[in-house]
This record gives C-alpha cells, structure tokens and sequence, in this order.
C-alpha cells in the first residue's frame, strides 16, 4: 500500500475514533479531543498490530506491556486537568502515546519507564514526530524522580501512573506540589479503580471515576516481582 494511501485510511479510522469512541462518550475537553486527533497512535503500535490501531482497546507492546485503549488515555488526560503550565510526571511510559499526548498539552513532561527497551522505541518515535518537552528516565517509577533532577520548583504540578498500583505511592505524594493532581488505577485484582486525588495541605482528596484493568507498576512501593 502507497505511504499516502495508508495516511488516508488512518486518517479516516482516526477520526472514526474521536467521534465515536471519545466524542460518543463523555470526553468533551476541546483541547484533549484536539490531540487525540492530532497524535497518530499507529506510530506506536507494533507493526503486526497496526490494523487495529484505533479500535478501542489496548494492544501489546512486548515486555508484558500494553498501550492503553484511546478512550481510556483522552479520559485520564482530561481529569488530570492539564495546562501549558504544567510539569508532568509520568509512571510508565510504555509506547510513549500517553506521553505523547501529555506533551502536546503541558509545558513539559518527565516520564520513567522500568524496561530499556520502552524507553529507547518511545524516544525515538516522539524525536521522529518531532516532540522534544520530553525528558526520559529507566528506572523504578515507584520511587519518584531523581532528587538531583527534578524541575526548578522541586515538585510536579500532575502526576499520572499509567500501571495499577496497590496504593499512592508516598515517594510521589511527596513529589506532588500543593493544588497539584495524582491519577492512578488503584486495587490489587485484575480490575482497579480509576482515582484522581488533589493535594491540599500534604493531604489527598480523592474522586474515584470508574474501573480499569491495566498491568501492575513493579517497584519498591508498589507490587514486588
């Protein structure tokens, strides 16, 4: 298939998905549904998998890793209310399409993933895309970023885990500036809870938004290997 045959046909099922899996449900955020539309998800996906690129559900990634259904990254975008002023810490990078998405609507994000292989494939794609807000690390996500590293003001305005965790991790509350938000799908079976939690005060204020099922964050405040 010509290069500009195959842009055409992603742009048609692209735009499928806005209106009926995002659009159709509740995602209403002018400027996530602006991104959602703008970032190409079959640029992360495995090429065995491409064809399915936009259908509404996760796909592998290899390393037991999956990049999450399109619906469920515009929803988890959108309730962690971003703004071009924020600093973004993000668990688990995965593709990188999350990240992806977050950088297009944030003033920078700093993403760890725990295996070198993810990392490297995401980097290169969102240097080919052209997206450079982007900091990497390989590592143990649990445990926060680097004190040595970490943005000017020392804390991170959102946080987002994208692998379920048994609880918050402290390391990142701590990481958390005051009025900032943590998401995270939290539960130790095979379905979590979606929660959003706002910062005020050193405490978190949770709103739980509905029932997910993502691969678990291994680390040493999470789950053990």
């Amino acid at each position: 298939m010509h290069s500009r045959d195959k842009e055409d046909r992603f742009a048609k099922v692209r735009a499928r998905m806005l209106e009926w899996h995002l659009k159709g449900r509740d995602i209403t955020d002018p400027r996530v549904l602006a991104v959602m539309a703008e970032v190409t998800r079959e640029e992360f996906v495995p090429q065995s998998y491409q064809s399915q690129a936009y259908s509404d559900g996760p796909l592998p990634i290899g390393m037991g890793q999956t990049i999450s259904q399109p619906y469920i990254v515009a929803l988890m975008t959108q309730e962690l209310r971003v703004n071009q002023d924020c600093e973004i810490l993000e668990i688990g990078t995965g593709s990188g399409y999350q990240t992806a998405v977050l950088s297009k609507l944030a003033k920078k994000v700093y993403t760890i993933e725990r295996f070198s292989e993810l990392s490297e494939s995401a980097r290169a794609i969102l240097n080919r895309l052209g997206i450079t807000n982007v900091e990497f690390l390989v590592g143990d996500g649990s445990c926060g970023w680097p004190g040595q590293r970490l943005p000017p003001s020392g804390r991170f305005d959102r946080i987002m885990i994208t692998a379920a965790v048994p609880e918050i991790p402290k390391p990142l509350v701590k990481q958390l500036a005051d009025d900032g938000f943590i998401m995270a799908p939290v539960g130790c079976g095979g379905v979590q809870e979606l929660v959003v939690c706002e910062k005020k005060q050193d405490k978190l204020f949770e709103r739980h938004i509905c029932g997910v099922r993502f691969v678990q964050l291994v680390g040493k405040y999470s789950f053990k290997e």
